[in-house]
C-alpha cells in the first residue's frame, strides 16, 4: 500500500448532523435503550437524592464515542430537575476558565465536562477542592507573599466524560462517586433505536432494512442513526418523494454509497487492517506507527477506529503493538499467515 497523502479521516458531523441527532435524542431515562446496568443504578442514585433533598453525587461516564455519554448527562440533569451547564476539556485552557464556570453554578447545577482527558494539569487541580470541599482555591499573589483565597461553592454534580478513561489522573478518578463504563450495544437494541428514530421521523423503514443498517452501524446508535438519516435521502432520491420508505435494498444501495460494509467498517478502518497486514506483515505494530503510515491523527485511531476493530475481533492489542488477527485476514481477502 503507498503512503497516503492525505489523510483517511473519519468523517465529522456537519451542523445539520448535530441537529438531526439532539432531534432524535431520547429525553428520559425510559425512552432511553440499552446500557441497563448504568441506567439501573442511576435511577436508584436519582431517587435517593430526590429522598435526600441533595445533589447527585459526581458521575465519571467512560466508553468509546458515539455510545450516549453526552444524551445521558443531559437525562441526568433533567431528571434531577437541574440546570446543565456544559462545556469541554479543551475549552478550558485557563484556571481562570475554570473559575469563572465555578462560580456561576447555582445551587444544584449539573456541570458536564466533556472530553475530560483533556483537561490542562492546573485546570484539574482546582477541581480536586471543588469536587471534594465544595470550595474554590484561588491564589493570590506569588513567592513568599502568596495566599489562598477560599470561595464556598454551591452544592453541585459534576458529570466528566471521556473516551479515554486511562488518561484520566488517579488524583481526579478518586473523587467521582461512581464510575460507569459504556459497552457496545446489542444488535436488538440498535434496532430498538432505529425503529424509534424513524417514528420520530414519520418513515417507514421493513425490518430487513432494520437490520442490515444495524448491522453495519458500529453497534453505536450515533452511527445508526447517521446511517438512517443518509439511507433515508437514498429512499427519498429514488423515489422522487419525501414520504419514501426503506427496503433492504434501499439500505444496501445507502450503505455502499457510503461506502459501508456489511461489518459497519469504512474506509479508514479498512486502511488500518491493510497498512497493519500488507505494510507491517500483521504486526506488531506500534499506533504511532500505523498513523505516520496513514497520515493520519493517533487520537482518531485510538478512540474511533481502534475500540470497534477490536470489538469485532479483528484487532488484537499487545505489549508489543497491535496485531491483525485472523479473521482481519479473512475479513480483507488476505491469505492468513502466522507472523
Amino acid at each position: 500500500m503507498n503512503v497516503m497523502q492525505k489523510p483517511i479521516t473519519a468523517p465529522s458531523p456537519s451542523e445539520e448532523d448535530v441537529v438531526f441527532e439532539q432531534t432524535l435524542r431520547p429525553q428520559t431515562l425510559r425512552e432511553y435503550v440499552g446500557q441497563t446496568h448504568i441506567k439501573n443504578n442511576l435511577g436508584v442514585a436519582l431517587d435517593a437524592a430526590r429522598l435526600r433533598g441533595e445533589s447527585l453525587e459526581h458521575i465519571l461516564l467512560a466508553g468509546p464515542p458515539g455510545l450516549g455519554k453526552t444524551t445521558l448527562a443531559a437525562i441526568i440533569a433533567r431528571e434531577a430537575g437541574a440546570n446543565l451547564r456544559a462545556t469541554s476539556g479543551p475549552a478550558i485552557e485557563r484556571v481562570g476558565d475554570l473559575a469563572s464556570i465555578l462560580t456561576n453554578l447555582e445551587r444544584g447545577d449539573v456541570l458536564f465536562i466533556d472530553e475530560a482527558h483533556r483537561l490542562p494539569k492546573a485546570v484539574e487541580e482546582i477541581l480536586y477542592p471543588a469536587m471534594e470541599d465544595g470550595q474554590l482555591d484561588i491564589v493570590l499573589g506569588k513567592g513568599t507573599a502568596a495566599r489562598t483565597l477560599k470561595l464556598a461553592l454551591p452544592p453541585f454534580t459534576l458529570i466528566a466524560a471521556t473516551t479515554q478513561a486511562s488518561l484520566l489522573t488517579s488524583p481526579l478518578r478518586s473523587r467521582f462517586g461512581q464510575s460507569f463504563h459504556f459497552q457496545f450495544y446489542a444488535q436488538e437494541e440498535i434496532e430498538k433505536i432505529l425503529e424509534r428514530s424513524a417514528e420520530l421521523l414519520a418513515m417507514g423503514i421493513a425490518p430487513d432494512a432494520r437490520r442490515r443498517i444495524a448491522q453495519a452501524s458500529r453497534m453505536t446508535p450515533r452511527v445508526a442513526n447517521r446511517l438512517l438519516k443518509r439511507i433515508r435521502d437514498v429512499a427519498q432520491v429514488a423515489a422522487g418523494s419525501a414520504d419514501a420508505a426503506i427496503d433492504d435494498t434501499l439500505a444496501q444501495e445507502g450503505l455502499a454509497m457510503l461506502g459501508v460494509d456489511h461489518m459497519g467498517l469504512e474506509t479508514l478502518d479498512r486502511a488500518v487492517l491493510d497498512v497493519l497486514i500488507n505494510r507491517f506483515g500483521g504486526g506488531p505494530a506500534g499506533l504511532k506507527t500505523i498513523a505516520a503510515a496513514l497520515n493520519e491523527d493517533e487520537h482518531t485511531l485510538a478512540d474511533v477506529v481502534e475500540p470497534y476493530l477490536i470489538q469485532r475481533g479483528l484487532l488484537a492489542r499487545t505489549s508489543r503493538g497491535r496485531v491483525a488477527t485472523p479473521a482481519a485476514y479473512a475479513h480483507l481477502g488476505v491469505p492468513y499467515h502466522d507472523s
